[in-house]
């Protein structure tokens, strides 16, 4: 029988972030805390860009965004919003934030290292551009290797795909 394997990759559902972005504008537009300060969140480019009249509403709004991304299954360690400090910009606050994506090569070896540390020793490991490859010859040590990369404490999100 064929070795079983799967891909440890990290990326996210664009389609699920827009949802996001525009549950939360919509929920910033209606709320009564949110009224007539300027708040607002949306799309620049690749950024998800939040604006307001104070820095604690613009972070109101990153709360508001960060439970619509939860409630859409998403990590938060996929939205890197830098140190979280809204910076002044003109008369009013603005906070971008972007989304991760891909296992950088930095990242793809503290995977590696974690399954050859502490994982089952059938399992080989091999990195393709932005994922890694798990091969082992049993099903059981891949799904061993998928709850030790849930349980660890990395600062990227990480998923499984083709799982044979």
């Amino acid at each position: 029988m064929a070795d079983a394997s799967m891909d440890i990759v990290s990326k996210v559902d664009r389609q699920e972030v827009d949802n996001a972005v525009n549950q939360a504008a919509k929920e910033v537009s209606q709320r009564y805390d949110f009224k007539n300060i300027g708040a607002s969140i949306a799309w620049s480019g690749e950024n998800v860009v939040m604006k307001a009249n104070s820095a604690e509403r613009v972070l109101a709004i990153l709360d508001v965004f960060q439970t619509k991304l939860i409630k859409r299954g998403i990590s938060l360690k996929a939205f890197d919003t830098g140190e979280n400090e809204p910076q002044l910009s003109g008369k009013e606050y603005v906070l971008a934030g972007s989304l991760k994506e891909g296992l950088a090569g930095e990242n793809a070896k503290k995977v590696t290292k974690i399954i050859r540390e502490e994982g089952p020793k059938g399992v080989k490991t091999q990195i393709t551009g932005d994922e890694v490859r798990a091969t082992s010859k049993s099903r059981d040590d891949l799904q061993a290797v998928q709850s030790l990369l849930k349980g660890a404490d990395l600062d990227f999100a990480v998923q499984f795909t083709n799982y044979r």
